[in-house]
């Protein structure tokens, strides 16, 4: 009896001893997957293993920031424009809802006034005779300067908002090249190394594949979040280049105001500054095919400090501050301006020659080209 009592109180040390031990146990460490990046050398994987003990660092090798409901994403029921976290964007919307939306609410209510006005005043019970005027100059000069007046009213800051879009970027701006394909995005970092990162739409759970990752919540909604995100600093102008490898695509982000078409062949060219740190959503705003609507794009913007960080987890480099971007099209005293005529996207596709194009990376973190979502 005395040898089973003292056998028992031993299992009980024993196991308090090991529930002490897992209460002051070291946590784990979490460790970032390898993110997609056709361009970065082998070596580039080494700073975003050393940085796998950072907590801002996620999947992919992005910071860790979840979405934020109703913030960068369309709202079920929502009527109104996005929140907006662009100067260009917040002017619009001050547009839209300060002079567009009243002026279009006054001028409906007014011709719907009319309209009741004339079909019970001039219904045929209360105008046997009808009248047999059929000029009235003051009126016709009213209908006809009233609508010029108001159309000039809202051209002016229609205009002002149009050029302040497409204002050049400045010296030192962060470049991004968006490059569109059947049906995905590609992205390169021109003044940063050149790196590329791939991102395709992530599958729900039950679609996926071996070595396919499903999307959760923390990517983002559904149809919208991708494997990669775009990762962008806040308070920095960010000069946006667009092409396409196929067809023609659309950049679009609703909370920043842009949308910028990817022409293949040619390269159009935006800027705009983030105001606040997030992540935002957007899809592929032009027709371009069977799988167009499951091109999403996501973007995560984060601090300077913090952009810097992720790009040499990338392999890539920050360029001398306030250096004029040399990608084509070069900005104005950038070393490469002297060649501001090759503007195509070497990616792109070859016409008329007996050699097949070059083939552009496809792989993403955890989605295989050979079973990833851009061969849905």
């Amino acid at each position: 009896m005395k040898m089973r009592m003292l056998g028992l109180k031993s299992i009980m040390l024993a196991a308090g001893l090991a529930l002490a031990g897992v209460g002051h146990a070291a946590p784990p460490v979490p460790v970032a997957p390898a993110a997609a990046s056709s361009g970065a050398t082998p070596a580039a994987t080494t700073p975003a293993v050393a940085a796998a003990n950072d907590p801002m660092l996620a999947m992919d090798g992005a910071p860790a920031m979840l979405p934020t409901p109703g913030i960068g994403m369309p709202v079920p029921g929502g009527i109104g424009l996005q929140p907006q976290v662009t100067k260009n964007g917040e002017r619009a919307l001050r547009f839209h809802n300060y002079i567009l939306v009243p002026v279009i609410t006054f001028i409906s209510l007014f011709v719907l006034a009319l309209l009741m006005w004339v079909m019970f005043r001039y219904r045929k019970g209360a105008n046997p005779v009808p009248s047999k005027t059929s000029h009235n100059t003051l009126i016709e000069i009213i209908w006809t300067a009233v609508p010029v007046i108001i159309l000039a009213l809202i051209a002016a800051p229609s205009i002002g908002l149009l050029a302040a879009q497409f204002k050049p970027a400045p010296a030192g701006a962060v470049t991004l090249k968006a490059i569109g394909n059947q049906w995905y995005w590609s992205y390169q970092y021109p003044d940063n190394g050149g790196f590329e990162i791939t991102a395709n739409m992530l599958k729900e759970k039950g679609e996926t594949q071996a070595g396919e990752r499903a999307r959760t919540d923390a990517d983002g909604p559904k149809l919208l979040a991708t494997d990669n995100r775009v990762v962008l600093p806040v308070g920095v102008p960010i000069r946006l280049l667009t092409t396409s490898n196929d067809v023609i695509h659309s950049w679009s982000i609703p909370a920043f105001w842009i949308k910028l078409d990817a022409v293949p062949g040619r390269i159009n060219e935006t800027s705009f500054t983030i105001e606040k740190p997030g992540v935002y959503f957007g899809v592929c705003s032009e027709l371009c095919g069977a799988r167009h609507g499951y091109m999403p794009i996501t973007v995560e913007a984060v601090p300077a400090n913090v952009f810097a960080a992720w790009v040499k987890a990338k392999g890539g480099t920050m360029p001398v501050a306030g250096t004029p971007s040399p990608a084509a099209p070069a900005q104005p005293g950038a070393a490469a301006e002297t060649n501001t005529a090759e503007i195509a996207n070497t990616t792109g596709p070859v016409e008329n020659v007996t050699s097949a194009a070059p083939a552009t990376n496809q792989a993403a973190t955890a989605n295989p080209a050979g079973a990833g979502n851009a061969g849905q």
